[in-house]
């Protein structure tokens, strides 16, 4: 028995992360020490472990341990909502409260390049911005009449709530081409997951992204030390023998590559690509867009289900614009032998090595099928402990129009911006359906299905009611709160869920 006092307790810094994740591994085959696996470790040695046990014996969550940090900068808000798309995710994208997004300029889809089409697109993206920066100006004006500085509060923190207030509401009139950037912390198994993902993408941009990332991860690294210690290095001049000072350089100037070996084999899945084909004309054929009936409620907590049933409704509301209760009336009058043909989509084009598609994830107790504006989708699609099945992007729901904006006397120039979007959008669908999307402001409805655990609906009741929130999504999860207490009054009263969102004082952020 070892004494109490042999514990060994300690941080890892500075090693390569495919270096750290054969160190880990080797915890398995080895009684070698972590420190002690680092001191002996190469990357030839890495990489010679990771061929064998990572790609021949399928031992994937050996990347599970190659943590990386990855800048995804100046794409569009299109592609970032793909980037972020991704289940076990950490991340940050920049906020539409704390930025002018009119000065990141906007995204250039390749198809319209040298097409009639493109000054079409560049002079709406452009009266879009312009109207996004006068409405921002014109909000901050009249929510400084409309709410007066409270006494103890400074200046300077008023003027960045009525900002704040302000782009919250002028944030609906950014097209998805408006430029963001996404900063991530994932594992090598989940960069893998997403370049496959986005590899397997219709949009050219987001398949470039996944080429981009493979790059990235495979390529020498930024690093933030090499600057201050080449000074370093110089300054060695004429104090240390030539030997030891080039020894010092290669040592401090070697170039990292944080996991060329654990997703060199990621590519476009042909898995993905054929089974979303396959199910979305299957679902066109029987949900053909002019038979939807929109629902009264844009929240609605869905009734449970038999597992083969939730499944192939899911499989279905992909693949449509239809509300999921719309769906699952027409499921309801199908055969088990119909069903089942539908479950065999799902699995029809799968390889050996493929991850059923996200719509197979069933049984979860709540599922609610939403429909809000896509600058709400954008935050509510962060959380992880969800099953999130989102529907393409459309004009065909409409669009939110902002309290604010119809209290200052701007909607008819927001719903003229709007409509002409959308017939921008029209008339790019006629030929290049893929490039269409971003011209459609945020404002614009996405229908999703949200699919979790009480203790995840109870941790966004909370969190996203909170005073400091954006209204959007407060009131979609306030709702979304009413729906599970009509249901399970019982478990409702455990939930801490602020009211906030029916407050007059909106200075208090």
């Amino acid at each position: 028995m070892r004494p109490n006092d042999d514990r060994r307790v300690y941080a890892i810094f500075g090693s390569d992360p495919e270096l750290v994740a054969y160190a880990m591994a080797k915890y398995s085959r080895s009684s070698l020490a972590m420190r002690e696996s680092l001191a002996e470790l190469n990357q030839q040695k890495a990489e010679k472990f990771l061929n064998t046990f990572y790609f021949q014996y399928g031992h994937r969550s050996i990347a599970d341990l190659a943590h990386l940090c990855l800048a995804v900068e100046n794409i569009s808000m299109l592609a970032a909502m793909e980037i972020v798309d991704e289940p076990k995710w950490d991340g940050q994208e920049r906020s539409t409260r704390y930025q002018d997004f009119r000065e990141t300029g906007y995204y250039l889809p390749n198809p319209l390049r040298s097409t009639p089409l493109e000054r079409t697109y560049k002079q709406l993206i452009e009266h879009l911005f312009a109207e996004y920066y006068d409405f921002v100006q014109k909000l901050e004006d009249f929510l400084r009449v409309q709410m007066a500085k409270p006494p103890e509060m400074q200046e300077a923190a008023y003027a960045r709530t009525l900002k704040a207030r302000a782009f919250d509401s002028a944030r609906y009139l950014l097209p998805l081409a408006t430029v963001t950037s996404v900063g991530q912390i994932l594992s090598a198994r989940v960069l893998e997951e997403q370049i496959t993902r986005l590899k397997s993408n219709p949009v050219d941009e987001i398949q470039d992204l996944g080429e981009a990332l493979k790059r990235a991860a495979s390529e020498p690294a930024f690093d933030l030390t090499r600057s201050s210690a080449q000074k370093a290095v110089e300054n060695l001049n004429g104090k240390v023998p030539e030997e030891l000072k080039k020894e010092l350089a290669d040592l401090a100037f070697r170039e990292v590559k944080v996991a060329p070996t654990l997703i060199k084999y990621s590519d476009a899945s042909a898995y993905l690509i054929d089974t979303q084909k396959e199910l979305r004309s299957f679902s066109a054929k029987l949900f053909p867009d002019g038979r939807m009936q929109e629902t009264k409620r844009k929240v609605e907590l869905l009734p449970q289900e038999a597992l083969l049933t939730e499944t192939v409704n899911t499989l279905l509301y992909k693949g449509s614009n239809f509300p999921y209760t719309q769906i699952a009336k027409v499921t309801k009058k199908m055969s088990p032998a119909k069903k089942r043909e539908i479950l065999a989509m799902a699995y029809k084009h799968r390889g050996k090595h493929d991850d059923v598609i996200r719509e197979m994830r069933s049984g979860y107790t709540l599922k609610f099928d939403i429909l809000m504006d896509i600058g709400s989708f954008r935050d509510l699609q962060r959380h992880r402990r969800c099953v999130k099945v989102a529907q393409n992007i459309t004009p065909l729901h409409g669009f939110e129009i902002p309290e604010d904006i119809k209290a200052a006397r701007l909607a008819r120039r927001y719903e003229t911006a709007m409509k002409k979007a959308m017939s921008v959008y029209r008339e790019i669908e006629k030929s290049l359906p893929e490039s269409a999307n971003y011209v459609l402001p945020m404002g614009f409805r996405r229908r999703a299905l949200f699919k979790m655990d009480f203790a995840e609906a109870q941790y966004i009741f909370e969190l996203r009611t909170a005073p400091q929130g954006h209204f959007s999504y407060k009131a979609v999860a306030y709702n979304m709160f009413l729906e599970l207490q009509k249901e399970w009054p019982e478990l409702a009263k455990s939930i801490r869920v602020h009211e906030s969102w029916f407050e007059q004082d909106r200075l208090r952020r």
